[in-house]
């Protein structure tokens, strides 16, 4: 069938290269913040007293929001009819208060003390820990409010040939924002000698997030309703609301092929795995690779002399996370069209493969340069993991459920991040061991475990049965 037949039949054009680059900016703002927030967010919160326990349950704010937000706001989002489009509110408003958080984040300490101050509110350890919580949350929430509705974007001008590629051209922009998030400061500090503050970063994702979603919001070529249409769409939706809840449409997503449930299933087991390196890595960098003691109830003498092992370290991750996702970067349009030549499932096979081992070798031998190699490596899962599934997917959406499906299909990514926050954080906290300075956690178990979860998706993957 000829490019011009299926334009004729689906009324949507192909991109051009240089549209689909436009088309993915505002998912590079979005995953510069969501990079800085995994990053940065470790050493914020345990200066702030977070034990390992703590620190997953306030990780809970990622999949919490994601199982909540994403489903409402993907519904929301297919019954919007405004003038300035049907996705755009969702991104403009997801990214200007992400900003504020993103900003609010790591002065919670001193936001605390003004508020106690201000309203003469009683002394507490951990009013810091409160604050910066509620920030990750808001955060959180409206990265998802941002990004299913983003995703939704695919399937609504994006001809299904190149759904594959697209996606791939949002893995690009994930790996681009991520390595240039991560690798900032390392750079100012190995060449420029200046040493870019915590706060900084902070204000820096911020800006990214908000002038990059901005650009995506005035340029990308949404149908806008104009004030007679949105009144004629309101009343079709009322008209709708008497067909299926989405209670019915989660049931009719199931129901639709056997194949959604393996690819569900090959999510949530992918997402345990993935989630243990994002969420787990910058304290394994610190106290496993460079053996920084847990500094939680530490004297702020033995913070202090330490403080410069630390920076080194959190250099060290955010230049692993930059490797990482630098080779994401480079790799995803070629994954993107590997899978057109040769399937989404043998080259989503062979990836996972290839990212397990590596986590393997991490949670083994913890040598820095080793571990780097490792994440270099580990970058052509996560860009396989950042596009393929949902090309997958995308076979089987029916047409003005896009932002629905989506939604749903982001419980099945949220929701292992649960198990991880709590389940795998517990396990950790319960695996000390002495140092000289003090106890130490076995962070590396973390990777081991992510191993074997990386491995059963593999295998679902291998029995997915694509359409095309």
């Amino acid at each position: 069938m000829s490019n011009e037949v299926i334009e004729k039949e689906n009324g949507l054009k192909k991109f051009s290269t240089a549209q689909l680059l436009n088309f993915c900016l505002g998912f590079f703002g979005l995953q510069f913040a969501w990079q800085m927030r995994i990053i940065l967010s470790g050493p914020v919160t345990e200066g702030l007293g977070a034990s390992p326990l703590i620190f997953g349950l306030i990780w809970l704010a990622g999949p919490v929001t994601g199982m909540l937000v994403q489903p409402i706001i993907g519904e929301l989002s297919d019954k919007t009819h405004t003038i300035f489009g049907k996705r755009r509110p969702y991104l403009f408003a997801g990214a200007l208060f992400a900003s504020l958080a993103l900003w609010a984040f790591p002065n919670s300490a001193l936001i605390w003390e003004k508020i106690s101050t201000t309203f003469g509110l009683p002394a507490l350890a951990f009013g810091g820990l409160i604050i910066a919580a509620i920030m990750i949350w808001i955060i959180d929430a409206c990265v998802n409010a941002a990004q299913g509705p983003y995703r939704a974007l695919v399937p609504d001008l994006v001809p299904q040939e190149q759904h594959a590629l697209a996606n791939s051209y949002l893995s690009f922009a994930i790996g681009l924002g991520s390595v240039v998030a991560a690798g900032t400061a390392p750079f100012l500090k190995y060449v420029c000698n200046y040493q870019m503050s915590i706060n900084a970063q902070f204000v820096m994702a911020a800006l990214a997030f908000s002038l990059a979603m901005l650009w995506t919001c005035i340029t990308i070529k949404e149908h806008k309703y104009k004030k007679n249409e949105v009144v004629e769409e309101v009343k079709k939706e009322e008209v709708k609301e008497k067909g299926p809840s989405f209670v019915q449409k989660v049931v009719d997503f199931f129901k639709s092929s056997p194949e959604v449930g393996k690819i569900c299933t090959l999510q949530l087991f992918t997402w345990i795995g993935i989630m243990s390196l994002n969420i787990f890595f910058t304290q394994y960098a610190i106290h496993t690779v460079y053996g920084v003691p847990d500094l939680t109830t530490a004297t702020e003498e033995l913070k202090n002399s330490y403080a410069a092992t630390i920076s080194q370290a959190t250099n060290f991750s955010s230049i692993c996370f930059a490797i990482q996702n630098l080779i994401c970067f480079l790799v995803s349009i070629p994954i993107g069209l590997l899978s057109t030549k040769f399937g989404n499932k043998k080259v989503h096979f062979i990836s996972l493969i290839t990212l397990a081992l590596t986590f393997v070798g991490m949670g083994i031998y913890k040598e820095p340069g080793f571990v780097l190699v490792c994440m270099a490596i580990a970058g052509i899962g996560w860009a396989s993991i950042l596009a393929l599934p949902f090309a997958m997917l995308s076979e089987f959406i029916k047409k003005g459920s896009e932002g629905s499906v989506m939604g749903i299909f982001n419980i099945f990514i949220a929701g292992p991040q649960v198990l991880v926050c709590t389940v795998l954080a517990w396990f950790i906290s319960k695996c000390e061991y002495m140092v000289p300075a003090g106890i130490n956690y076995h962070w590396e178990y973390a990777f081991l475990i992510g191993a074997v979860t990386l491995l059963i998706s593999a295998v679902i993957t291998n029995l997915i049965q694509e359409r095309n």
